[in-house]
Order: C-alpha cells, then structure tokens, then sequence
C-alpha cells in the first residue's frame, strides 16, 4: 500500500504542474482517491514518519483546484501574468520534491525477510524458563533472584499454516532504543521495526511430513536478540529443522518477561578489547544458559504439556550457531557438551575458558569471518584510539597475540574456516536490512551476504545432522571472489 500511495501521489503532482488545463473532475478524482488510500494504507500499514511528504501530496489536488479558481478569478478582472518561468521553477520543485518522497520510502523501509526457500512453513513459541539451580549475578537483578532466560522456537509447519504472522520484535519502542545503542544512529532510523513481520505464524500446528527433526540452537552476540538472525533460522526452519534462540539476558539487547518486566542490556563485557580473563568468565554464564536450555528442550521432546513437541524433537541430532559472542559460546559448547555434534561461529572471537586442542575440535565446525572485523594487530589502531579506549599499545599487543593463538587451530582436524568478501561484524545479522544508507556506509551487500551465509550454513548442516551428500564445502575450497574458504 506504501507503494501504491507514493506511486499515485507522485504521479499527480506531476500530472497537475505539466497540464496547463486542469479539468475539475481530475482533480476532485485525485483528491478522493489519494485520501482513500491514505487511510487505508494507514489502516493496514499503519502511518509512518518516512511517509509524511507522501501524505502531504494528499492535498496538492485541492491546492490545485485553488489556484486554478484564483487564476480565472485573476483572468476575469483582465490580470495576465507571465507564467513561463514560473511553471518552469513549479516542474522543478515538482520533481525534487516527487524525488524527495520517493526516497524517504526506500531509505527508511519496512524491510521483509527473503521468502524461505524450503518445503515447509514456519511456526513459532516463546517460552520464559528460569533456573532454579542458578543465582542471577547481574547487578540489576534482585537480590537471590534466578538465572530467567526467554526462548524462542521456530519450527516446521504446514505452509498453509493459517494464524497471525508474528512481529520482528515485541516491543517497538524498546527495541528501537536497543538499535540506536547498539549502531550509534539516531533513533529514527529504527521507528519502523515494529511494522515488520517475519514469516512464522504464532502457535501454529508442528509438520507431521517427518516423525522427528532436528534441533539448532541460536546464540546472539553481546548486545543481540534471539531473533536478530532471522534471515539464516527462517530458511533453517523451512529446510525441516526446529531452531530454539536463546535471549541471554542482561548481555542482550532487552529481555520483555511474560510478566511484563523489561532486563535491558547491562553487561559490557565482550564488546571491546578487554582482558580475557573478565570475557572467558562471562562467557561461562552464556555456556550454562546453553546447558540449561538444552535440558528444557530435553523435557519438552520428552514430555511437552502442549503436545506440540513430544517425540518430535530429535534431541540426538543438535547442532549450534552463534554470532560474536554467542559464536564464542558455540566453540566452548563444542568443546565441553556432547549433545552439540556440529556448530557454526560466525565472527565471534574465541572466548571461553577451553582452548581448541592443537589436533582441532573432534566435532564438525565451520567458522565465519568478516574479511574487514579488527585486524589481529595493534597496528590497525592509532595512538588516538588507544587513548579512547584506555589502552596502551604493548596492552593491545598482548591481547591481540592471544586472539592468534586461540584462532590458530581453528581448521585442524579437516574444519573449515570461511572468509567472505566486503563484510563487516553485523553484515551476519539482520542490521544492515534496516536501511540502504547502512550498507552504503559499511560498503556491503546484505542480501548477498545473507545468500552466501545461507548455503554454506545449510550445507553444512544438512550433511553433518541429516546425513546428506555435500554441496559446496568440499568444492569451493580456494579463493573466490565472493569468499576464501579453508580447510584444515
């Protein structure tokens, strides 16, 4: 409807500065239809900021039919004036303006996700489990309080799945205020994230096409949300896995409790150069929020008091990814939990207490790297930087000689490691979707990236979970021109 209302608005303006003889019924027409279209875009789409210059052109009909009253007023007491360059400078304000609302709407969108290229439909439940075995160490936490995460499932559904679409996020205010955080934009640029909608069907009935799938588990980076990839889950889910995104709370980007209660981002460990020690000890609280949240899926395979679940889950085929943070989570998952058989690291530096072993993770592992994230060098950074961030250039030296010896046997053991082409940090997460001015300032292509990361995500794990033929891993080893891929 967004469409329609511009197209038509910008095409009368136009109409009504070329036609020097501007019929009445014309305009009358265009005032009605641009009204009714406003209304009901509004009614449907809801009312937007971007589009207040395409709402205006609502009432360049009636502004029309003014002038043009004024003129045959101003003809009637014999007053002709000279209207070349006059028509000249309107046909100019015209277009520039017509321009200036054409781009409003394509700068500030209400993005959509790529429709998800697998045979099923998707489903979606959220669930709020605490851990009664665990204190909540945080410090905006109350006193004794237990260790509360949210968690997101989407899983296999019919794709005549009937319900209401569920919403990108929960809370449109909240999250607009986590981005422009998180980004550092004005907090404008994220008003329109409560208008988009993903294309999982809320509670919708699981898929009876196979007796068992298997599960994922989604871990998002420092100041992330369980949905923050919902490129890569939604075509995970529609290939006939059941993905389970994990909300860590007070390290994400907000937490919005069945009760109404909102845990916003608290912990800045993790987003920056800082002593390992202090990161490889949060990052444990994000390795037993995985723990947990496994043993939940455990019990709801087993015995799920909606039915939805029991018996359908494959808990002996999981597998992990994570971005940033929670793509460190995902190594020391591999490392420390045999129920994760495969995992998936995109761009997260190696935190964690456990240490890949000079032979390699025993277990399938791919990582992901941005070919423009912080060089492992002190020498990528001025002395002004290091001043900003309270560093001295022998403390970076050290911490950056650590990432090398952490990343080194990354490959070993026959692993892949790949690295794609003109990405940055959050070209692996839904960011740069929001606006094109994202992508023009990072220099990326963010559906292209997400296209790449999509098939090698789901080749990997089709061949490791589900025991099909490789696709592309074995033969895209060397460089590319779109990616680097490594194998040990």
């Amino acid at each position: 409807m967004e469409v329609v209302l511009v197209t038509f608005n910008v095409v009368m303006l136009l109409l009504l500065v070329i036609r020097q003889q501007k019929h009445r019924q014309l305009l009358w027409g265009g005032l009605a239809v641009s009204a009714v279209l406003l209304v009901v875009q509004g009614w449907v789409e809801g009312w937007r900021w971007p589009l207040i210059p395409a709402y205006a052109l609502t009432l360049a009909p009636l502004l029309a039919l003014v002038l043009d009253h004024r003129r045959h007023a101003r003809a009637g007491q014999g007053i002709v004036k000279r209207r070349g360059v006059r028509r000249i400078a309107a046909l100019l304000i015209a277009v520039l303006y017509g321009a200036a609302t054409v781009a409003a709407t394509l700068l500030f969108p209400v993005f959509t996700f790529a429709e998800p290229a697998g045979p099923y439909g998707i489903g979606t439940v959220t669930y709020h489990w605490i851990d009664s075995t665990r204190e909540e160490k945080n410090a905006g936490a109350a006193a004794g309080a237990k260790r509360e995460l949210n968690v997101r499932i989407w899983y296999p559904a019919s794709k005549d799945a009937k319900g209401t679409r569920a919403p990108y996020v929960p809370d449109s205010k909240i999250y607009a205020e986590g981005h422009q955080q998180l980004l550092g934009l004005p907090q404008v640029f994220f008003t329109s994230l409560g208008e988009v909608r993903t294309h999982a069907i809320e509670h919708a009935a699981l898929s009876d096409a196979e007796a068992m799938y298997p599960v994922i588990i989604f871990s998002h980076g420092s100041r992330g949300f369980e949905g923050q990839n919902m490129f890569q889950i939604e075509q995970l889910v529609s290939e006939g896995y059941i993905v389970a995104g994990i909300n860590h709370t007070y390290s994400s980007m907000a937490s919005i409790f069945s009760d109404g209660r909102v845990a916003l981002f608290q912990d800045k460990t993790g987003t920056g150069i800082e002593p390992f020690e202090k990161t490889d000890k949060l990052n444990e609280v994000w390795v037993n929020d995985v723990r947990f949240v496994l043993d939940q899926l455990e019990q709801l395979a087993a015995t799920d008091p909606d039915q939805r679940f029991t018996g359908r889950m494959d808990m002996g085929r999981v597998g992990m990814l994570g971005h940033s943070f929670g793509g460190a989570t995902t190594v020391q998952m591999l490392l420390s939990d045999p129920r994760v058989q495969a995992g998936i690291n995109m761009d997260g530096a190696l935190y964690g207490k456990r240490r890949i072993p000079t032979a390699g993770i025993s277990k399938p592992f791919l990582m992901i790297s941005a070919d423009n994230s912080i060089a492992a060098s002190s020498g990528a950074l001025s002395d002004d930087q290091l001043a900003a961030m309270g560093l001295n250039r022998g403390e970076v030296e050290r911490y950056f000689k650590e990432v090398n010896a952490r990343y080194a046997p990354v490959t070993a053991g026959g692993n892949y490691w790949l690295k794609l082409t003109d990405t940055s940090h959050m070209s692996f997460t839904d960011n740069f979707l929001i606006s094109p001015i994202l992508e023009w300032v990072q220099g990326t292509d963010a559906r292209g990236t997400h296209r790449v990361v999509n098939e090698f995500t789901l080749d990997f794990f089709n061949y490791y979970l589900k025991g099909a033929p490789l696709q592309i891993l074995n033969n895209a080893v060397g460089t590319h021109d779109d990616y680097i891929l490594e194998k040990g």
